[in-house]
């Protein structure tokens, strides 16, 4: 089991940046790949990016690409996501995910985390 907790979210205006942390507790935290996603309301969720397990490979969604950066502490069981120039179309609630798929690109995550709201003014 893996328990997952995000911080970080709030009110930013066009333009600005906020940090996404998501802190791991359980089992072994570099075992995993790790994922952000994001829902807005009445949308479907959206992978906005993963990580491997090391770090080593990324993946990020067109829609942020060149905006927003995954990254990972495996020495504090934590993932971040770093969003820039941010829009208003990417008000959303954001949820980081764990998954022991054997591939960084697995589109199936096992644990969840309760999500931050995000929220972009324009």
């Amino acid at each position: 089991q893996v328990q997952l907790v995000e911080s970080g979210g709030g009110l930013v205006q066009a333009g600005g940046s906020l940090r996404l942390s998501c802190a791991a507790s359980g089992r072994t935290f570099s075992s995993y790949v790790m994922g952000w996603f994001r829902q807005a309301l009445g949308k479907e969720r959206e992978r906005v990016a993963a990580i491997s397990w090391s770090g080593g490979s990324i993946y990020y969604a067109g829609s942020v690409k060149g905006r927003f950066t995954i990254s990972r502490d495996n020495a504090k069981s934590t993932v971040y996501l770093q969003m820039n120039s941010l829009k208003s179309e990417d008000t959303a609630v954001y949820y980081c995910a764990a998954s022991g798929d054997s591939s960084w690109l697995t589109t199936k995550y096992d644990y969840w985390g309760q999500g931050t709201q995000v929220t972009v003014s324009s």
